[in-house]
């Protein structure tokens, strides 16, 4: 009969994210995972099979998180360039306790040409979050707030380009000002 779960899941697969966030899949070892998780070896294989699928978790965590941060910016009763600037500037300025640079990001540079099904599921997140943008951006052009001329999905689009750039960026060390000018031209492109 197998032993009862001793560990909260949830739990472990936020401290995974959190790790492969901060230095990456191919850099994270079984080690990092155990120190971050608090498992031993045979726990973390046991419970998530291997660290592929451990990451694959973690990965899907990290886009509800970073989704559900989108949905509450879109929600906000403010002016969509308001919205937009928040959305940047989480970029420029992360939330407390966030690695700074971009899980999705990350994760396609390492792994995007050699792992099919992660392909796909960034593609399915980016699309998301592309669509969840262009119906703001929709509903601030019939309110008048955007040029209704403009195409709103590939305003989402550039918006989404313009936070990818925030975060190599900052990868990159581009200072304050760097970050924020982006996210000024971003602004007014729209």
């Amino acid at each position: 009969m197998a032993r009862p779960r001793t560990f909260d899941e949830d739990r472990a697969v936020e401290a995974a994210m959190r790790t492969f966030w901060s230095t990456g899949y191919e850099a994270t070892s079984t080690e990092d995972l155990c120190r971050a998780t608090g498992l031993g070896r045979s726990s973390v294989y046991n419970a998530f099979g291997s660290k592929h699928e451990l990451f694959e978790k973690a990965l899907l965590r990290y886009f509800a998180y970073v989704n559900a941060g989108l949905a509450e910016i879109l929600a906000e009763p403010a002016p969509i360039r308001d919205r937009i600037r928040a959305l940047l500037r989480r970029a420029v300025d992360p939330l407390p306790g966030d690695p700074i640079g971009c899980l999705v990001i990350n994760t396609i540079v390492e792994l995007d040409r050699h792992d099919e099904e992660i392909t796909r599921r960034i593609r399915r997140h980016r699309d998301e979050r592309v669509a969840m943008l262009a119906t703001a951006i929709e509903t601030a052009m019939r309110a008048g707030e955007i040029d209704p001329a403009k195409d709103a999905r590939t305003l989402a689009e550039f918006v989404m380009a313009a936070l990818t750039g925030i975060h190599i960026a900052t990868r990159a060390g581009a200072d304050r000002a760097t970050r924020e000018g982006i996210v000024a031209t971003a602004l007014d492109a729209l």
